[in-house]
């Protein structure tokens, strides 16, 4: 049967690194949202400041439900920080608030990867949603072509992964340089800041690592299915 195969073991380790990354920044988080800064910035403020620096005054920052729900939103050119960031005078929350901030710098900076990753979004969403859709469909109808569509769909899931990895990690990048030259944390508070940007970042290396084995897994089965025809 599709869902009890043999292949599944090709996106376990895949499954275990990603739940193991989500743990790691969960607990990384609580443990530096207890480290307050010094100077008392909040999340909001150094994400002002960083912004405001960079000549980004029309840039917005709007608190949001949620934990660790932070993102910057292109079309709206806000950023949406959540109630842990906020107002937390936390390095672990400025740390997130100056990484979305760098988000706001990639855009007004036109950084290629992550205009390459929105202008894919609307095929990731189809892939997503329907590429395996499709591929259950045609490997119950023996349709091969159905597959092949259901797996060049769901690669755009892939190549949307592997287009947010530069892109987070430059913001993370951008986010520390710009704490370190305003002077929002101190040396040693920006090594907590580090260390939850770094977490973090390992979500996105594990969410590339399922899509790509997924995708792996896929294409095996569409072999197998071929041999047997």
């Amino acid at each position: 049967m599709f869902y009890f195969d043999p292949t599944y073991i090709i996106i376990l380790p895949a499954l275990i690194f990603a739940m193991w990354a989500s743990a790691r920044v969960d607990s990384t988080f609580k443990k530096y949202e207890r480290n307050y800064s010094f100077r008392g910035y909040t999340g909001a403020m150094a994400a002002r400041e960083i912004l405001n620096a960079r000549g980004l005054y029309d840039v917005g920052i709007e608190r949001v439900n949620g934990r660790l729900s932070d993102h910057y939103d292109p079309r709206t050119n806000v950023i949406r920080l959540s109630e842990a960031v906020y107002n937390s005078t936390s390095t672990a929350a400025i740390g997130v608030a100056c990484h979305e901030a760098g988000h706001a710098m990639q855009y007004a900076e036109n950084y290629f990867p992550i205009k390459f990753r929105a202008l894919i979004i609307p095929m990731t969403n189809i892939g997503s949603t329907f590429g395996i859709w499709l591929f259950i469909i045609g490997l119950i109808f023996s349709f091969p072509m159905i597959c092949f569509i259901g797996i060049i769909l769901f690669s755009f899931t892939a190549i949307f992964q592997l287009a947010t990895l530069p892109t987070e990690y430059n913001a993370s990048k951008r986010a520390l340089a710009a704490i370190e030259e305003s002077g929002i944390l101190n040396s040693e508070e920006q090594q907590g800041a580090k260390k939850v940007l770094s977490a973090a970042a390992l979500t996105y290396v594990a969410a590339l690592a399922v899509s790509l084995t997924q995708l792996l897994r896929l294409i095996v089965l569409f072999g197998g299915t071929r041999r047997r025809r």
